[in-house]
């Protein structure tokens, strides 16, 4: 949104859609997003009809204060976008803490007129009451809202159940390598470790310790040389920065195999602006900067890796790479 957007500590409670309805804003925006991995449930993300005017404009590169007119679908597309990123990356966060991968369906937005009555079937959830979390929201200086997330009641009793486990896991691990640390520390106290020593200073006191030895035995006999020990001197080393090894961490590596990457093919780019997009109409053709033939890329995670020149297997595209870029900057 190029604007400062801050969303303040939740105040949490169980609700009715009657009760809701009595107390929200009217009209308003529903944005209903389901997970498909790691949790089983969905929940809702109630807007104000006005804050998600305000948003689309800020996405299509306005200022936030072209806001006439009624909802349309721009609206509805431009916020389920805005929500996806914010959901997605509280997903993010969630798979951190319970240590399991979560994902989540496209979201799918939605005008709930709560003057009406609540129709649960269609929504999904909410029968015999269900979780209102409320986070006051700003956005700049053109926003200063309130966001709702209702949750069925099982969903957040199982999003509780998940947290006590994960945090009783934690502690416990916490606790163990506490308890190793200090054992070793109470049985093997740490040895004092010896001041190194120059080599310049090391040759020095060689040097002078043979000079004493020598005076101390009086002046040497006639005839005779006194010896002393050679000092060993070598050529001083440095390390060469201009091309640095790279050396595998098999042993690391081999522990994320098993992540999964989301591999892209970038035929082209293309810039327009906000009013040649609006005007894009069915049989539109759009330019893109690469030459007919020319290799395309190929991204991993939104990270070039490769070029590759696009084929055909049965009736599905697919690509065969023909250049990739080197071991250690794919790394």
């Amino acid at each position: 949104l190029n604007q400062k957007v801050t969303i303040t500590t939740p105040q949490v409670r169980v609700t009715t859609w009657d009760k809701l309805s009595s107390s929200y804003t009217r009209p308003c925006v529903a944005i209903k997003v389901e997970y498909r991995e790691g949790l089983k449930g969905a929940n809702l993300l109630v807007l104000k009809e006005e804050d998600v005017k305000v948003i689309t404009d800020l996405m299509m590169g306005g200022d936030g204060t072209n806001v006439p007119g009624e909802l349309s679908e721009l609206h509805l597309s431009a916020i389920s976008e805005a929500m996806n990123q914010m959901v997605g990356s509280s997903a993010t966060s969630m798979s951190s803490i319970f240590n399991e991968k979560i994902d989540i369906m496209p979201p799918d937005a939605f005008v709930l007129d709560l003057t009406k009555e609540i129709n649960e079937d269609d929504i999904g959830f909410g029968k015999g009451g269900f979780v209102q979390v409320s986070f006051k929201m700003e956005v700049g200086n053109l926003i200063n809202s309130e966001i709702m997330q209702l949750l069925p009641l099982e969903f957040a009793k199982n999003l509780y159940e998940n947290l006590v486990a994960a945090q009783s896991s934690y502690e416990t691990v916490i606790d163990s390598n506490d308890i190793q640390t200090v054992a070793q520390e109470v049985s093997t106290p740490p040895p004092a470790a010896p001041h190194p020593t120059p080599p310049q200073q090391r040759a020095y006191e060689n040097i002078q310790g043979q000079e004493m030895a020598q005076w101390n035995q009086g002046a040497p006999q006639l005839g005779s040389i006194p010896m002393q020990q050679p000092v060993n001197v070598q050529p001083v080393q440095f390390q060469s920065f201009d091309q640095p090894s790279f050396i595998p961490h098999k042993e690391n590596i081999g522990l994320i195999m098993d992540v999964p990457l989301e591999v892209t093919v970038e035929l082209g780019r293309s810039h327009k602006t906000i009013k040649e997009i609006l005007e894009f109409n069915p049989g539109s053709i759009v330019e893109l900067d690469k030459i007919a033939g020319e290799p395309v890329d190929i991204l991993v995670n939104g990270k070039f890796i490769a070029k590759g020149e696009v084929v055909v297997i049965d009736e599905n595209f697919g690509i065969r790479i023909t250049d990739i870029i080197d071991q250690q900057k794919r790394i």
